[in-house]
């Protein structure tokens, strides 16, 4: 959909920097993600442009001796170092005269590393730099993710569809603060359990995902920096931080999926309870092998932040770029709006529920300027809207209008004839 190119290039800028304004990071944790960042990214637009360390963060003084070093050399060189921290440095100097042709001093490599905190035994015995992170505190760091489960019977048609389980834990304590089976794996029913998460436990300082297409979208950036949440995607190859997410995933399919297919799933919305109350009963109170606590006994230290209302509302809100018409019409998947005459031939706004195309805000230089008023709806939902839940059928009351009529009809045949009622015999006090 046509989305506003500032908006857009300004959530892209946010999104790129996002984990590393993180205020808890140390220099040199900060001076990590600095240097994984820089390099060549693609816009929203498509086109590459190259994001340099000095236009992230202030560049260092070079140290003694170091100043004719290619900054090129020297990042590859740390890269190196961080690749294999146990590299040494003349193995690193090396390892870059032999790829260029350019021999960076031993003795200036091992002066870089120690300022920048990258010696080999700082990083050797520095867990957090390497996947053994856990957030100080409860709702500091959530942690998103879809698990792939059975197949369920299909809540619209004949046949079965593959359910999928959002889930979003806390880092700190374990807790899953919110999960939800689907049928359908879109950005839309991720955004939806994040909003129940928000509603039910406060707003997490960042949430940690992968790069998933439900959780890549321009919509999902958009509500977290709304709401000051710090979206913060996986590097390919680089999976530090999810270790506790691939074991939160075997214990549901060990504990819990082998148990419900088992027995035997008939819908998604049972496959739902079953597990809400697998959550609450065991998963959330169960005594954690790492932690020494139950993830709901560790939780319960949070100090909860939560979401002014109108902002919560705004921020799960989707937006579309158009341009007016001449006669103040609009047109949108597939529909047509009537929007006030003076924005004729403006470019608008308009923010919607992906659940309901009838109402929809229009907006024009930052301010709301009404709402579009239908003029022939085709579609009612966005397309990457949930379809909405099969409707629950009218329990049966058990009664058989036919087969009473029927009954009725059986015992009245079947009854005594009277003689004087059959055509044909004579009347009462005749004689035969």
């Amino acid at each position: 959909m046509a989305r506003d190119p500032a908006e857009a290039l300004a959530l892209w800028r946010y999104h790129l920097i996002a984990e590393a304004l993180n205020p808890k990071l140390s220099g040199r944790e900060r001076g990590l993600l600095v240097r994984q960042i820089a390099g060549e990214h693609a816009t929203p637009g498509g086109e590459p442009r190259q994001v340099s360390r000095n236009s992230l963060r202030d560049r260092p003084r070079s140290a003694h001796g170091s100043a004719r070093v290619s900054p090129a050399l020297l990042d590859e060189a740390i890269r190196l170092r961080l690749e294999v921290p146990a590299r040494s440095a003349a193995h690193i100097s090396e390892i870059v005269r032999s790829r260029h042709g350019v021999r960076i001093a031993e003795r200036t490599l091992a002066e870089q590393f120690r300022r920048r905190g990258f010696t080999r035994g700082e990083l050797l015995r520095d867990g957090r730099t390497f996947g053994r992170y856990e957030a100080d505190a409860p709702n500091e760091r959530w942690i998103g993710d879809v698990l792939v489960g059975p197949f369920v019977p299909h809540p619209r048609a004949p046949g079965s569809v593959r359910a999928r389980l959002f889930v979003l834990v806390d880092d700190h304590s374990r807790l899953l603060v919110a999960g939800r089976w689907v049928g359908n794996e879109t950005l839309r029913a991720g955004q939806e359990v994040l909003h129940a998460a928000i509603l039910r436990r406060g707003l997490p300082e960042s949430l940690y995902v992968d790069n998933g297409s439900s959780y890549s979208g321009a919509e999902l950036a958009r509500s977290c920096a709304i709401l000051g949440i710090r979206l913060i995607h996986s590097r390919p190859y680089a999976p530090q931080g999810r270790g506790k997410q691939e074991r939160l995933n075997r214990v549901i399919r060990e504990r819990f999926l082998l148990e419900a297919t088992t027995v035997g799933i008939g819908s998604l919305d049972e496959l739902n309870d079953r597990f809400a109350a697998w959550v609450s009963r065991y998963l959330n109170v169960r005594v954690h092998s790492e932690t020494g606590e139950s993830p709901l006994a560790r939780y319960s230290k949070v100090k909860r932040r939560d979401a002014n209302p109108e902002l919560l509302r705004t921020a799960f809100l989707w937006s579309a770029s158009r341009r007016v018409s001449r006669t103040a019409g609009v047109s949108f998947e597939g529909n047509e709006y009537e929007v006030d005459s003076a924005l004729a031939g403006r470019m608008v706004e308009l923010r919607y529920r992906p659940e309901d195309l009838f109402a929809i805000e229009v907006w024009h230089a930052a301010h709301q300027v009404g709402w579009a008023e239908p003029r022939r709806i085709a579609r009612h939902v966005h397309r990457q809207a949930p379809p909405p839940p099969a409707p629950v059928p009218a329990p049966a009351t058990g009664i058989d209008y036919l087969g009473q009529v029927l009954a009725d009809h059986e015992a009245e045949r079947s009854g005594p004839i009277a003689y004087r009622a059959v055509p044909g015999a004579p009347a009462e006090g005749e004689p035969f």
